[in-house]
């Protein structure tokens, strides 16, 4: 494999699912964020092989959203574009395919993330209702137009939520908030430590904001029904959160011996993130100074019930893969799905039995000083489409901002994964 270069990342500001970026389109949360890296970079726009996106809800209007994104962007027409789905790590999935291309010298230039727009994920009629629509239209007279219209019924009017589809697993019929309570029961979580660890993500989030931590990463856009509002900061840290307040929640999954509750989950969320990934060739001809160097990536399986603990399986891998360990690591992100997942993470990754349980070493007790360092999905929010490769667009920026060396982004994927990809700061 040729050497792998994040050139530079980008994100959108992420915004809660119903409020500010409603509106907008799931490809105009991404196709700006290349046009602001062509501009930058100097590139010629011709000279991208393709682009690779991640959507999870890709809407029907935009059956290949990659493509629209590559076209949207101001690309040449010959730039080729696909989107790709793997649940929560579908920006991580492009990310890890443009590795591929570009390592095994297919490629020179690619555009690789993810984009979701979680607000207009679709209502869904019932099977009656589509039924009734399909009996209209075969009727060819009045009375056969009669009989159909007869067996409407206001019931069939019940709409199915495709998001909530969406979110609940077909194999073990969990939606993924049960599998969080799963872990909580299991591993003996209070709801306390789980709205301790919620609030912690939102201070951490908050510190980063007012430190314009995330000035370099975010590429402001304009939204707003008039389009007259220019948002440059992420809509979802709670200033004034505290643990009082998330104990007056209720649980919103079980409802009555419940501990998983909204405040100490992520939030439905709208967002988008890019990468321009580059050869050594591309890096040389257009002579441009990358952030960090993709090492390597992996995915893991494991049952659907407990994905919350995909990340420690994906980091095992990716360890025993480069020969890197946790302790080489100078900063990790684990994607905040839940406080109870990513605690039951931490709890396995540092627990022998725990960890022969599920097949891993022990990776070790996390340095808390190295974890989420600007805050986690908890507080910024879970664009599902997009989180895979917006955890490694803010490792990178902090990773340079401390010129600190190697990070692990993570996460767990629906249905039973986890993902994980290591990279390394060429700013040191």
């Amino acid at each position: 494999m040729q050497p792998v270069y994040l050139v530079n990342g980008k994100r959108s500001p992420q915004a809660k699912s119903g409020t500010i970026f409603k509106d907008i389109p799931a490809p105009y949360l991404g196709d700006y964020l290349i046009r602001d890296m062509v501009e930058s970079s100097g590139i010629a726009s011709d000279d991208v092989d393709e682009v690779i996106i991640g959507c999870v809800g890709n809407p029907a209007k935009y059956p290949n959203i990659g493509r629209v994104i590559a076209l949207e962007a101001g690309l040449d027409q010959r730039t080729s574009g696909y989107t790709v789905h793997r649940n929560c790590a579908s920006g991580m999935e492009a990310l890890s395919q443009a590795f591929l291309k570009v390592g095994s010298g297919r490629s020179d230039i690619i555009f690789a993330g993810g984009v979701e727009n979680m607000s207009q994920a679709p209502l869904i009629y019932s099977d009656e209702m589509t039924d009734f629509f399909m009996q209209l239209m075969k009727a060819k007279n009045p009375k056969n137009k009669l009989k159909a219209v007869s067996g409407f019924r206001l019931p069939h009017l019940s709409p199915i939520i495709a998001l909530e589809q969406g979110l609940t697993d077909p194999f073990c019929g969990l939606n993924m908030g049960q599998t969080a309570e799963k872990i909580a029961r299991e591993f003996g979580f209070t709801r306390t430590q789980q709205d301790e660890y919620a609030n912690e993500s939102h201070r951490k989030a908050i510190t980063a904001i007012n430190e314009g931590r995330f000035r370099e990463e975010i590429v402001p856009i304009i939204a707003g029904e008039k389009l007259d509002k220019v948002i440059s900061s992420d809509f979802g840290p709670r200033g004034d959160s505290s643990v009082e307040k998330l104990a007056k929640l209720k649980p919103y999954f079980e409802k009555r011996t419940g501990t998983v509750t909204v405040g100490n989950a992520c939030p439905i969320t709208d967002g988008g993130s890019m990468w321009m990934v580059c050869s050594e060739a591309a890096v040389k001809k257009y002579n441009l100074e990358p952030m960090a160097r993709m090492i390597d990536y992996h995915f893991h399986g494991l049952e659907p019930e407990r994905m919350g603990l995909g990340p420690v399986l994906a980091m095992d891998g990716i360890f025993k893969r480069t020969g890197l360990k946790l302790a080489d690591m100078d900063l990790v992100e684990i994607n905040e799905a839940f406080a109870a997942q990513v605690m039951g993470c931490l709890k396995v990754m540092r627990e022998k039995d725990l960890a022969a349980r599920w097949g891993v070493d022990v990776l070790g007790a996390m340095d808390m000083s190295k974890l989420n360092v600007n805050g986690g999905a908890i507080s910024l929010g879970h664009p599902v489409g997009s989180t895979g490769s917006r955890l490694v667009v803010t490792l990178a920026h902090e990773l340079e901002k401390r010129k600190a060396k190697y990070g692990v982004a993570s996460l767990c994927i629906g249905g039973g994964q986890g993902g994980a990809m290591i990279i390394e700061n060429l700013k040191v």
